[in-house]
């Protein structure tokens, strides 16, 4: 291992219980008091579960950068360390200092999953698609497409029985590749004990987030955020996803601070299908006086039929708790490689894309 990459190692963990001890530790390290928010139950170890949040700048400062890991719990080792590696940044922190934007720390949204490495909450759902408007009691997205191929995405045996990979090799042949993979992850809301379930109700992960931004969000003129997620696109590299409405202002504003490269679902240019029910909602929720720029920044780590194998076969597992302990243990080994890359060179790209989407998203918060 080379020096360099050495220095982004030590950034990183191996499950989640050393991912919030190196959290704290570098929040203490920055000068930084942090606010846990306890979840109600305890992780894998008997660790305790928590959203743990770090602020750096005044209450009342004008501008506010989000930096947010583990919305889909197991992808929170590469979150985690991005904002490890930027809490130890001083050239960083006093760079945000001199612009005048405070930089919120929000670590481990969904902790249970984290820990337990899902990449849904403790309530079986997917927290990017559980920002529905459930007061009013209006019609959840549908999506037919999912519904057809239901049966067959967390089949009754694991691994698959031919017949189930045959069903959705047919739908892909009738629609397209992408058409399945948008069936398969924009969000559903029908099917609690499957993949992609976007509730029924606000998860603690919804809830608790809503405090934090209330808390911190409400006071700025200007908010930008960065969600760190893996799983999509070649390894290491981060798709950095237009996360906002479908506004060509915002997207525009979002390409002048992070660059042309600036992807999109609505358009197609993104490695994401159009999803329902996403986080980016959570602003104009709670924090609707803020002008808004934000991206999920999406580093890749395994191809995707990789991927959704997977999340597959953690599904299955978990709607089948009698499964052998060697069965769990393979299919949890699969869940951590398909959103983590443990490997030196892979934390390097990670730590530095993060540091540099940091900073561009600085600049566009400071800019007149």
């Amino acid at each position: 291992m080379s020096a360099a990459d050495a220095t982004f190692e030590r950034h990183f963990a191996a499950s989640y219980a050393e991912a919030r001890t190196k959290f704290l530790g570098a929040a203490a390290a920055a000068g930084l008091s942090v606010q846990t928010h306890v979840h109600p139950l305890v992780g894998r170890d008997g660790e305790t579960l928590a959203m743990d949040v770090a602020r750096l700048g005044p209450a009342d400062a004008p501008a506010l950068l989000v930096l947010s890991s583990g919305c889909h719990g197991a992808e929170g080792f590469c979150g985690s360390g991005a904002q490890n590696a930027l809490l130890a940044d001083g050239a960083f922190r006093a760079v945000a200092r001199e612009r005048g934007v405070a930089v919120l720390y929000v670590h481990a949204l969904n902790p249970y999953g984290f820990s337990w490495l899902r990449r849904v909450t403790q309530e079986n759902v997917d927290l990017n698609r559980n920002w529905q408007d459930f007061d009013h009691h209006a019609p959840l997205p549908a999506n037919p497409g999912y519904e057809e191929i239901a049966r067959h995405v967390v089949p009754p045996t694991w691994p698959p029985t031919p017949q189930a990979e045959a069903g959705l090799a047919d739908y892909a042949k009738r629609h397209g590749e992408r058409a399945l993979q948008a069936a398969l992850s924009q969000g559903q809301y029908t099917h609690p004990e499957r993949l992609f379930f976007g509730g029924h109700r606000p998860t603690w992960s919804r809830q608790t987030l809503a405090h934090v931004l209330e808390e911190h969000g409400t006071r700025c003129a200007r908010l930008g955020w960065i969600d760190f997620h893996t799983g999509l696109g070649p390894s290491g590299h981060g798709e950095k996803i237009f996360a906002d409405r479908d506004d060509a202002a915002a997207l525009a504003r979002a390409r002048a601070w992070w660059g042309p490269q600036v992807t999109s679902m609505y358009d197609g240019s993104s490695s994401s299908a159009e999803l329902t029910g996403l986080l980016f909602n959570a602003i104009y929720l709670h924090c609707p006086q803020a002008e808004y720029t934000g991206i999920a920044l999406e580093y890749g780590t395994l191809p995707m039929p990789e991927v959704m194998a997977a999340l597959r076969g953690d599904q299955w597992l978990y709607n089948h708790p009698e499964a052998s302990a060697g069965q769990r243990a393979e299919i949890k080994r699969r869940m951590r490689d398909a959103f983590y890359v443990d490997t030196p060179v892979w934390k390097r790209q990670i730590a530095l894309q993060g540091a540099e989407a940091a900073r561009q998203a600085v600049a566009g918060l400071a800019a007149p």
